[in-house]
This record gives structure tokens, sequence and C-alpha cells, in this order.
């Protein structure tokens, strides 16, 4: 007997022709009358045609308008501007959660300028920005002019007073790489004009400031100790210095942030002859933030000074009508704390010192204060940064 051969293929030869053709008629019109039989509603819903965009909700994009880069005096358009992290451009990082430290909107430590001397490399001072950030500031206020000299090279500096600079040790370029590493870590760098219009008499400016008729007659005594001398501004050619210092630094350094001026920017009360400066210095800081934003468009102009009533009372300071963009209030004298609380809510924000960490966690979990600057009063601030974290609050 022959082996059995195995059927191979659907076997479709041995269905009768007839039934085939019956089967073909049913199948053409159900297809035709599908719709109308609603058997689809017996069907599961059909996928989308295309995935859904992951995209955040609208509370939680922010939209950072980058501007075109400004134009300087001569014509020529400055670097471009880096986009400012206040608000934050949309990033993972903005979209997770935040502590109430890190949703603050300024959260700075001073820098003095002494910090870059020793002719700091560029190693030390692109690892000193990325230790700031991982503390958790994202400012960094850095002193770049005090004691009547600058910490960089200044053509102004030598054509006025024959001196390129301080003479403190520093490199050249240590200006440019911190704010180049600032900005690559999503950082601002402010720059921090210290002391103001005061010198003592170890400012490498004194003789000559004393020499020309500079100095506002009597010693500034506002603080225990220390003998300041004021550069009066209500003379034209100390007015003149201040305003070409001021534009120099702004467009040699086109993408700084901000540059800051402290309380060192006043008259103290205490000084012979009983003169009200008041309305002549109000006219000096406007014109000098009037030359500043003509020369550089997108800096901001800031001040970190005593609350309103103070600063015009005791200083001749009356900072409410010098168009300031941002006002820290300093509340270094713990014993009147509290109540400066009420005017730095007003305010950008507060300024404290290091003696003052423990008052961190009332002012971060505080919504009204906006921003919070830190100045470390040892001259130590990796050390200051370092205890931040254990001052405010971690949760989120």
């Amino acid at each position: 007997m022959s082996p059995k051969k195995e059927n191979k293929g659907c076997g479709c030869g041995s269905i009768p022709v007839s039934l085939i053709i019956v089967l073909l008629g049913l199948s053409a019109w159900g297809l035709t009358h599908l719709n109308k039989l609603k058997i689809s509603k017996l069907l599961p819903d059909a996928q989308p045609k295309t995935m859904p965009l992951l995209t955040p909700a609208p509370s939680q994009i922010t939209i950072v308008n980058e501007p075109l880069p400004p134009k300087l005096p001569t014509g020529k358009p400055t670097a471009k501007p880096q986009a400012s992290p206040f608000p934050v451009a949309l990033t993972q990082q903005a979209l997770s959660p935040q502590t109430a430290w890190e949703r603050k909107q300024i959260r700075g430590i001073y820098l003095s300028r002494y910090q870059i001397t020793n002719n700091a490399s560029e190693q030390t001072i692109r690892e000193r920005v990325r230790y700031y950030r991982s503390q958790g500031i994202n400012t960094m206020i850095h002193g770049v002019w005090g004691n009547g000299c600058t910490m960089y090279l200044s053509d102004v500096m030598q054509q006025t007073l024959g001196y390129k600079s301080c003479p403190n040790q520093f490199r050249e370029q240590w200006l440019e790489w911190l704010i180049d590493e600032a900005h690559k870590q999503g950082m601002q760098v402010h720059a921090y004009f210290e002391k103001g219009i005061k010198i003592d008499r170890n400012s490498p400016i004194f003789d000559l400031a004393v020499s020309r008729g500079w100095l506002v007659p009597g010693i500034d005594k506002t603080y225990a100790g220390i003998d300041q001398y004021v550069l009066d501004v209500e003379i034209p050619a100390v007015a003149n210095f201040f305003k070409k210092i001021a534009v120099e630094f702004v467009q040699k350094y086109p993408t700084i942030d901000a540059v800051q001026w402290d309380d060192y920017l006043g008259y103290y009360a205490g000084l012979p002859g009983k003169i009200d400066r008041t309305a002549r210095l109000t006219t000096f800081v406007r014109q000098m933030r009037a030359d500043i934003k003509q020369a550089n468009p997108i800096v901001s102009f800031d001040l970190c000074h005593h609350n309103p009533y103070w600063g015009k009372r005791y200083f001749a300071a009356d900072w409410q009508r010098w168009n300031i963009d941002r006002v820290f209030i300093q509340t270094y004298n713990d014993a009147n704390f509290n109540q400066e609380i009420a005017y730095a809510e007003k305010y950008a924000g507060i300024a404290i010192s290091e003696q003052q960490l423990y008052r961190l966690k009332a002012l971060v979990n505080n919504p009204k204060i906006k921003s919070v600057l830190i100045f470390s009063d040892s001259g130590k601030p990796e050390a200051t940064a370092a205890l931040i974290q254990r001052f405010t609050p971690i949760s989120r």
C-alpha cells in the first residue's frame, strides 16, 4: 500500500464552487452595510491616529524671550546676552519639585574682592563657581571695586589716577572666567562695588584724593573702630570719575547680570558741617544709572542698603528716588531684625550676615521674602555656603 499523502494548503479545492460564490456575496454585502447595522458600537473605541504630546501644563512652562544684543555707543553690538535664570527656562530641573529655598528668585552670596587675589587659576575659579552651585547658590555677588580702585585693569583708572587697578594680585581674565562658568551653570554674577564712595588711609589713591581736594571734610565713623573718608560726588571731577568707571565696567563685561552698590553709597550724618547732601546725591546716582543703562541696557542696577527711613535720615540716601532696579534691605543689626522684615517684604529681598543664618529657615518659609543674600563677615564664604543647607527646610 502506498503511504497516505499529507494535504497541503487550506483544502479549498474540496469546497463546492456554489458555496464559495454565496460566501463572497455575503462578505461584499456586509462590508457595504456594516455602518447601517451599527456593529461598530459593539467594537472597542478606535485608537488615536497619533500619540498625545507629552507637553507640561501651561502653568509649568516659563517662556524666556531672548532680547537682541544691545548696541554700545560705538555702534558695535555687545556679546549676545545670556538668558537670565530668573525665571528659569523650561528644563527638567525647572519642572522637578523644588524646596522653599530653591524657589527664592535670588539665592546669593557675597564674595569680597579679596577672594580672587593670589593669582587664582582658571581651574580654581571655575571649580569655585561649581561649588557654590552645589550648595544651592544661584547668584555670586563678587567685589570688583573697593577702597578707591578696581579689581580689573581699567583705562579710566590709569588716565585719571595713574593706576591700572588695585595693587592686589589677580589674573586679568578672572572675571571673564567667573561669568562664563556661572552662566554655564545657570547662575548669575552681580558685580559688587564694595565700599562705594568711601576709602580709608590704606587706599592707593588716598594721598592723591587729599591733594586734589576730593574728600568731604571730617571722618566717617559709621562703624566703630573704622575711619572712612568720603569721596565727594558733589565735586564734578569725582562724579565724572565714578560715572566713567561704571560705564567702562558694563562695556568691558557686557554679559554681567547686574551691578550692585551698598550702604557706602551715602554720606554719614555725623560728618561735620550739618550739610544736607540728599538732593545732590540723588542727582548723581540717577545720572550714573542712566549712563550705565545707555551703555548696557540689559544690566540691572541694584542696591543693598539700609531701609528707606534710615538711609535718608542718616546717610542722605533717598534711594526711593534713585530709579534703582532692585533693592535688598540690609539687616545686619540683629536687634532690629523683626522691624526690618516688613521693609524687606516690600522690595527685592533681604541681606543677612553669616551670624544670622539661624534666621534662614524663617526667611525661606516666608513667601513675601523673594530673595536672600548672605554676607560672610568671617571672610570664608566657602565655609558659610556649606552651612546653608543645615538651616534651610528640606520639604518640597
